[in-house]
């Protein structure tokens, strides 16, 4: 079965752990889910604006990224399905991974295998037919074999410096996008949105909205939540630092905005994964990961 955005999906509903074969399609609005995303491209590319940046997938190289991070296909090349792999974020967290890894992850890096694995693509073929079968025996597995491919890739990227990606030329959304995901935790306004890339502000706006199906304020709101998300996973900071650190300008604000986003409060969410991560980076330590 082959599967396309469906734009009407509310933001953050979750997909769970899944495998499937998505058609090539530019998306109409950025979407957002508490999920570790994995794609594989038979050929061609797919190129996605993922946290204001744009970045371009080539066939055969495993791509994970934090999909709370606003992530919106904006260009593709073939008409060739590709997969997609949904990991739920507990279930990454419990992998195992170097803490660098997860964290490099979670402030919104694309991670790129450096190399081909010829048995990605049947691997893939397995887990989606597998999934399908509603087993909980095949889905033991294949979760499983998930996490031992996180594992390699992880043992790949550790030993690269974080990607150096090229400024490509960008549109006026783009810029737009760009200055917000480079600003968000700083006041902003459409005024000075505008004004920072030459525009006037309801002529941003307007762009902004045609480009990604979403207004300034709500993108700027998604960026930071997703960086609440971050600092209440991996950082014992107090939830009032949190907020204002992620860009909120007040308490009451940063609460209201966290639970509409995630269907619950900063507090519950930390309580919910923090131990998580804090558990594996602790046993990575004492056997010298």
């Amino acid at each position: 079965m082959l599967h396309r955005f469906d734009s009407s999906r509310a933001e953050f509903s979750p997909y769970g752990f899944t495998c499937e074969v998505w058609t090539p399609a530019r998306m109409p609005r950025p979407d957002r889910h508490n999920e570790i995303e994995v794609n594989l491209l038979r050929s061609g590319s797919l190129t996605y604006l993922l946290g204001g940046r744009r970045t371009t997938l080539s066939a055969g190289r495993l791509a994970v990224f934090w999909a709370a991070i606003p992530h919106q296909v904006v260009d593709f090349d073939g008409q060739d399905p590709y997969f997609v792999v949904t990991v739920p974020l507990s279930g990454f967290l419990s992998v195992g991974l170097e803490l660098s890894v997860v964290n490099r992850v979670l402030k919104g890096e694309l991670l790129i295998d450096s190399v081909q694995d010829a048995c990605d693509e049947l691997k893939f073929q397995q887990w989606e037919r597998e999934l399908r079968e509603s087993d909980p025996r095949s889905e033991r597995a294949v979760r499983l074999e998930v996490q031992t491919r996180l594992l390699r890739l992880a043992r790949v990227v550790s030993k690269l410096r974080a990607a150096r990606y090229p400024e490509p030329t960008l549109s006026r959304a783009d810029r737009l996008a760009c200055y917000i995901a480079r600003n968000y935790n700083q006041p902003l306004t459409s005024q000075r949105i505008a004004e920072a890339n030459g525009l006037h502000a309801n002529y941003a706006m307007n762009l902004f909205r045609r480009a990604f199906g979403t207004t300034m304020s709500t993108f700027i709101t998604q960026h930071r939540i997703s960086h609440a998300q971050r600092l209440l996973v991996t950082t014992d900071d107090p939830i009032v630092s949190v907020a204002f650190g992620a860009g909120f300008q007040s308490l009451s604000r940063f609460n209201e905005a966290f639970k509409a986003a995630c269907n619950c409060s900063p507090r519950e969410y930390r309580r919910e994964y923090r131990g998580t991560v804090h558990h594996k980076s602790g046993s990575a330590g004492a056997s010298g990961r």
